[in-house]
C-alpha cells in the first residue's frame, strides 16, 4: 500500500451515491471505487447507471445499483436497505447529488414551479441525509453535498435553485456542528462549469472556439471545468486526508467565485467592466 492509499485509508470501505448514473455523479463513482471503495449507486436514468457500473466493474471494483427517482422517499429507503444488504448495516460516505433547474424568471415562476425545485434540490437530500446519519453514527463517516457556485452568488433567471443550493450550504453547516461529536463530517463542492450533459446544453449551435474564449474570459484559470476536478475533490473529503474537515465547501470553479465580476479581456487583462471597445461596438460607434 502506498503512503498516500495508507493516508486516505478508503479501501473496503461503503460509499452510496445518489445520482451516481452520469455527470458529477459518475466522477464520484470512478474516482472513489478506482481507490477501493465498494459502491451503491442509484439514478433514475437506467442506462448511464449501467454504463457507470460497467465502468467501475471493468476497473476492478465492486458495486450495486437501483434505478429509481430520489425523490421517492418509500424507493430511497429501500435502496439504503439494498446496500446494507450487501455490504452491511454500515455506510462511510454519502454523496448527494441530484438536482436540477431551468432558466425562468421569477415573475414568471408558479407554486408548481417553486415546488419542483425544491423537492429537486432539497427535500430528498433531506431524507438521504437522515438515511445516512444513522448508519454512520456508530463510526462516524463524510457525508458530500454537491450544490453549485449559485449557491454563493446571485443568479438571475435561477432564483429558487440558487436559494436551495444556498440552503443546502446552510444545512451542511448546522449538521456539520451537530453531528460532530459522533466523527460524522459534512461538506459540500460546489463546481461552476463542468463539461456534464445538462450544462453542454447552455452551448448548442456555439463553435468550439467561441466556448473556449467565453471561459477564457470568464474562467480566471482559462478553461472548463472537467470530471477529476469534481471527482478530486470527492476523494478528499471522503478520505481520512479530510478527517478534521467539516462545514467547509470546495470550490472547483478555476477561480470563478474568487473573481466576484472580474473578466480576463483579451489583450486588456482583468476588469471588472467591459473594456472600451466592447462598449462602443454596443453603442454601435
Amino acid at each position: 500500500m502506498s503512503y498516500l492509499d495508507d493516508r486516505a485509508d478508503l479501501a473496503g470501505r461503503v460509499a452510496v451515491i445518489v445520482g451516481g448514473g452520469g455527470g458529477l455523479g459518475r466522477a464520484c463513482a470512478i474516482d472513489l471505487g478506482g481507490a477501493g471503495m465498494r459502491l451503491a449507486l442509484c439514478d433514475r436514468d437506467g442506462a448511464s447507471l449501467g454504463e457507470t457500473a460497467k465502468l467501475v466493474e471493468d476497473a476492478g471494483g465492486e458495486v450495486i445499483t437501483g434505478e429509481l427517482d430520489a425523490r421517492d422517499p418509500d424507493a430511497l429507503t429501500a435502496f439504503f436497505g439494498d446496500a446494507d444488504a450487501r455490504y452491511g448495516p454500515t455506510c462511510d460516505v454519502v454523496i448527494n447529488v441530484v438536482g436540477g433547474t431551468f432558466r425562468q424568471p421569477f415573475e414568471e415562476s408558479n407554486p408548481r414551479g417553486w415546488d419542483a425545485l425544491i423537492r429537486t434540490n432539497f427535500t430528498w437530500l433531506l431524507h438521504s441525509t437522515q438515511l445516512a446519519m444513522a448508519r454512520m453514527r456508530p463510526h462516524g463517516g463524510s457525508i458530500i453535498n454537491i450544490t453549485s457556485i449559485e449557491a454563493h452568488r446571485a443568479a438571475p433567471g435561477f432564483a429558487v435553485y440558487a436559494a436551495m443550493k444556498a440552503a443546502v450550504t446552510s444545512l451542511t453547516r448546522t449538521l456539520a456542528v451537530e453531528l460532530a461529536p459522533d466523527k460524522i463530517r459534512v461538506n459540500t463542492i460546489a463546481p461552476d462549469y463542468i463539461l456534464t450533459p445538462a450544462l453542454n446544453t447552455l452551448t448548442e449551435g456555439l463553435s468550439e472556439e467561441v466556448v473556449a474564449l467565453q471561459h477564457r474570459i470568464g474562467t480566471p484559470m482559462g478553461r472548463v471545468g472537467n470530471f477529476e476536478d469534481a471527482g478530486g475533490c470527492a476523494l478528499f473529503l471522503a478520505s481520512n486526508l479530510s478527517s478534521f474537515v467539516t462545514g467547509s465547501t470546495l470550490h472547483p470553479d478555476g477561480g470563478a467565485i474568487a473573481s466576484a465580476g472580474w473578466f480576463n479581456w483579451p489583450d486588456e487583462g482583468f476588469m471588472n467592466n467591459p473594456p472600451q471597445h466592447i462598449i462602443e461596438y454596443l453603442l454601435g460607434r
